[in-house]
């Protein structure tokens, strides 16, 4: 597929030179740095050294009293507490983060995931219900709960009250709750509005200890599940979240609670510095994969498990339950791309609509993520659930796929998301039309530039330029994530040093040693993963362009630095 190269501003010069002298780094760092808006020695040393001490006040976010108020009654009273999340990464850890905290001083409380494919996300009718049979007078609910107004009023009938912590956009009417804690609620203050929904939790446990008297050093072993929840969120790491990924990725490096190390192992991280991008794609998927195939509160069961044995059990289920997710994900993909290629029409739409009664629902927004890569453009997946159609969108860069959805609204039952993902429900007889009119909407809206995939370019290097220093300051730039990516570079003019070759299990990717001519002393190794279709052009001896970023490779106890290829493009 073919890719746009778009090549950053590099943002002012002046500022650049000023920066590069101030602390003392070569342009090209001090490049990357304006570009995400540090342009002073201040900005830089907040940036490489985040710190504890600047984190924000908790009381400044809206209801924070109210909500520490509240919990202090409760437990003075011996009320039953419930700890209710979502059964997504975001959700699980935010419950075992609150319920860890409060079980050290209080016991009459528990904790409630709803099930994904009976009660849907959020709070739910059954699982009020279920605490109302219980005995709990007071639900705090995380990462979800922002626009449960009936749900609340429920609770509120049944003499149950709510404390929401929530980090989504609300709705035009807020629930009458006993508490919001959601920095995005009209009226907060809050200086920093992209916390996690664990964040938030952070922030009411930050706010707890604080009247308590509680030391905060108490509340670091906790950053790891901040760190776990921020990253497999997909929320900007950038500001008060990168200060509390930072700090957890430190934690899970170095004392990691028992469920977390568990999970570890069984994603093969042993011995290795965990990053982001290891929590996004190797922990998240695992903890994600119990709401997909079973319950959420099996990951909350292994996240507040104390005890080595058990956690190393429910970590053992928990991994069979992502790889029978990975088994799903793989047929049904396999299925839809065969139902796209094999019809001419679908393979010409400008979007994808596809549907399958027998397709697993917790695997299909995976599936239409992975469609995307094959065909770029906004997609829909549908599978059957209670006598409803039921699905998952995604969509591609500056396309506003919930606009889209809202324009269908008449043939819709719910839908709900934001520009860029969204699950719907519809019934089967409006199937056709949905799909048709989707597509019509699509057509007219979608420009040829936004079906053709883009990469952001920070800046342009000479081979010669990547140095172990220069490496090295761009570690330190880590934690990386939305807001702070890993810096991508472009290189002209190279050619393989004549060693290239196809690697991987289905002879994939491409292993190639590059040089530079006039710039290089020695072949530089680089890995092209997905591009085995351009050993030709390789091969030829052709000069050509790569970006990458710069990855460092261990093989055999030594580490090297890499090029890990994003694209490559004849030289012009």
């Amino acid at each position: 597929m073919e890719k746009k190269w778009h090549i950053k501003t590099h943002g002012d010069t002046g500022d650049i030179e000023k920066l590069s002298a101030a602390i003392n780094v070569n342009p090209h760092v001090a490049k990357l740095l304006v570009q995400r808006g540090i342009k002073t020695y201040e900005e830089a040393k907040a940036f490489f050294r985040p710190s504890l001490q600047d984190l924000h006040d908790p009381f400044l976010m809206k209801d924070m009293n109210k909500a520490i108020d509240r919990i202090t009654t409760a437990i003075t009273k011996n009320e039953r507490i419930l700890i209710y999340g979502d059964y997504d990464v975001d959700g699980t850890t935010s419950v075992a983060l609150l319920y860890s905290f409060f079980r050290e001083f209080y016991t009459n409380l528990g904790y409630y995931i709803p099930d994904r494919y009976s009660e849907g996300y959020g709070i739910s009718f059954q699982g009020i219900d279920y605490a109302k049979e219980n005995n709990y007078s007071l639900i705090i609910a995380l990462d979800c709960g922002i626009k449960a107004v009936e749900e609340v009023k429920y609770a509120s009938r049944k003499k149950i009250d709510f404390i929401v912590c929530d980090h989504h956009l609300p709705a035009d009417t807020i629930p009458d709750a006993a508490a919001i804690l959601d920095p995005k609620q009209p009226g907060c203050d809050y200086p920093y509005k992209e916390l996690s929904g664990c964040g938030v939790g952070f922030k009411l446990m930050e706010g707890y200890a604080r009247i308590n008297d509680v030391p905060f050093e108490n509340l670091i072993p906790y950053l790891d599940l901040v760190a776990v929840s921020t990253a497999s969120d997909i929320v900007p790491i950038t500001g008060e979240n990168r200060i509390l990924v930072y700090h957890g990725l430190k934690q899970l490096n170095n004392n990691p609670r028992t469920g977390l190390r568990s999970i570890m192992h069984s994603a093969g991280l042993d011995n290795k510095k965990v990053t982001v991008e290891d929590i996004v794609f190797r922990v998240g998927p695992r903890i994600n994969a119990a709401g997909r195939m079973k319950s959420g509160s099996k990951a909350v069961d292994l996240l507040i498990a104390e005890d080595s044995k058990d956690a190393g059990l429910i970590s053992g289920e928990i991994n069979n339950f992502n790889l029978e997710r990975r088994e799903e994900d793989q047929k049904i993909t396999k299925e839809a791309l065969s139902m796209i290629s094999e019809d001419p029409m679908q393979v010409n739409r400008k979007s994808t609509v596809v549907y399958n009664e027998e397709w697993h629902k917790g695997v299909i927004g995976i599936v239409a993520s992975r469609l995307i890569e094959t065909y770029y453009r906004p997609t829909i997946v549908l599978t059957e659930s209670n006598g409803f159609l039921t699905g998952s969108a995604r969509s591609v860069q500056g396309f506003d796929l919930y606009q889209a959805l809202e324009s269908c609204s008449d043939l819709l039952e719910t839908f709900g998301g934001h520009m860029y993902a969204a699950g719907l429900t519809l019934k089967k007889e409006n199937f056709e039309a949905f799909s048709s009119r989707f597509e019509e909407i699509v057509d007219a809206r979608i420009t040829r530039e936004q079906m053709i995939p883009s990469i952001d370019i920070d800046d342009e290097l000479d081979l010669d330029e990547i140095t172990d220093k220069f490496a090295d300051i761009l570690n330190q730039m880590e934690p990386f994530g939305p807001g702070n990516m890993p810096p991508v570079f472009v290189t002209r003019n190279v050619r393989d040093a004549g060693a290239g070759k196809v690697v991987g299990n289905n002879a994939g990717h491409l292993k190639l040693d590059l040089i530079q001519d006039g710039k290089t002393t020695h072949p530089f190794p680089a890995i092209a993963f997905n591009q085995s279709h351009r050993y030709e052009l390789i091969r030829e001896g052709k000069f050509f362009d790569i970006c990458y970023t710069i990855t460092e490779n261990e093989f055999r106890g030594t580490k090297t630095l890499q090029l890990n290829i994003k694209d490559i493009k004849v030289s012009q």
